[in-house]
Parts: C-alpha cells; sequence; structure tokens
C-alpha cells in the first residue's frame, strides 16, 4: 500500500524554524512531482510549495516565498519542507502530496502551531 508519512511538526514560537520531511514508500517516488498543503482550522485546504520530479522546478505560495524552501532527496524517496521565520499565520496541518497525472497520494499530515 502506498504510504506518505509526515515528520518533524511541532510548537515553534514566531520567528522559529522547523524542517518538515515525508517519507514515500510501496511507489515510484522520483516520478512524482511532490507538493506540500495546509489547512487551518475552517479554512481550505491551501498549496504551499510544489517541486518537480527531478526537483530542478519549484513553486510556492505568495505567503511563503523567501521563508519556506521545499526540497528532495529522490535517493531517499523523501521530500522536505524547511520553514524560516515562521508566523501565527502559518499554524495548519501540513499535508505531503505526490502527484502524477491524474494519480495522487495524500499523506496523513503534521501538525504546526507558531505560537508564543
Amino acid at each position: 500500500q502506498v504510504q506518505l508519512v509526515e515528520s518533524g511538526g511541532g510548537l515553534v514560537q514566531p520567528g522559529g524554524s522547523l524542517r518538515l520531511s515525508c517519507a514515500a514508500s510501496r511507489f515510484t517516488f522520483s516520478t512524482y512531482a511532490m507538493n506540500w498543503y495546509r489547512q487551518a482550522p475552517e479554512k481550505e485546504r491551501e498549496l504551499v510549495a510544489t517541486i518537480s520530479s527531478n526537483g530542478r522546478t519549484t513553486n510556492y505560495a505568495d505567503s511563503v516565498k523567501g521563508r519556506f524552501t521545499i526540497s528532495r532527496d529522490n535517493a531517499k524517496n523523501t521530500v522536505y519542507l524547511q520553514m524560516n521565520s515562521l508566523k501565527p499565520e502559518d499554524t495548519a496541518v501540513y499535508y505531503c502530496n505526490a502527484r502524477r497525472g491524474i494519480t495522487e497520494r495524500w499523506g496523513q499530515g503534521t501538525q504546526v502551531t507558531v505560537s508564543s
């Protein structure tokens, strides 16, 4: 069964940093674009960052540009989201997503809370 398992979430103070990881298994990770989404309470899920299958192309939501960095290691079947200068409005459940054409997979999510 396809698996995406996120880790690295937690409680951090404003201005702090966290690094999320998403470990993939049971599918050909290197052929999928990978994405990080987030969903705050009572808000719709939003796309935060994307990375192409070969890692050469990345895109970010305007709200995180310059603060977040997405990367991937195809040898380790893992995608990362480095989050710096965190703000309270970054508080959400963060989800890892794998997409190839119409096929997509989701992780279970990891909670990120930014609060003093």
